[in-house]
């Protein structure tokens, strides 16, 4: 299964802020999407990731008055990201190795979707599930 695959499932549509977004806007839009990161973009391109555990250290490490500073002093700057091209397969093994959560899916440097550790788990999931009903019609159909 590629990437593209679950972007068609889930829909292509990802929410972004500009990289001056308040941080206390980019909390809301936390909440009002039910989501746990967000795409920091100038246009149409990538310039850095915000993530629910960013706004929680910053938190930690500078108190409230983080909620009024501005996005980009909070996202991550080197973004992992992936094309739609990519397997499925080689991204939960990034998504292992680094760490990460959420991906990008970019093409020609412009933000296509977003896949999430979720979406990785849903599809191996029904994978799975479509192997199990195979085999169970092959053997009570008698091979």
């Amino acid at each position: 299964m590629r990437i593209a695959d679950i972007v068609r499932n889930k829909g292509s549509a990802v929410h972004t802020v500009e990289p001056d977004t308040t941080v206390c806007e980019l909390i809301g839009d936390f909440a009002r999407f039910n989501i746990g990161a967000m795409v920091v973009c100038e246009g149409k391109t990538v310039a850095g990731i915000v993530t629910e555990r960013d706004v929680v250290r910053a938190l930690h490490e500078r108190g409230p008055s983080i909620l009024a500073a501005p996005a980009h002093e909070l996202m991550s700057r080197t973004v992992t990201t992936c094309l739609p091209t990519d397997s499925v397969d080689s991204l939960a093994e990034t998504m292992t190795e680094q760490r990460i959560r959420h991906l990008p899916v970019v093409v020609d440097a412009r933000l296509v979707g977003i896949v999430s550790i979720g979406d990785v788990v849903k599809s191996r999931i029904d994978e799975l599930q479509t192997e199990r009903d195979q085999l169970a019609s092959y053997i009570h159909d008698g091979g």
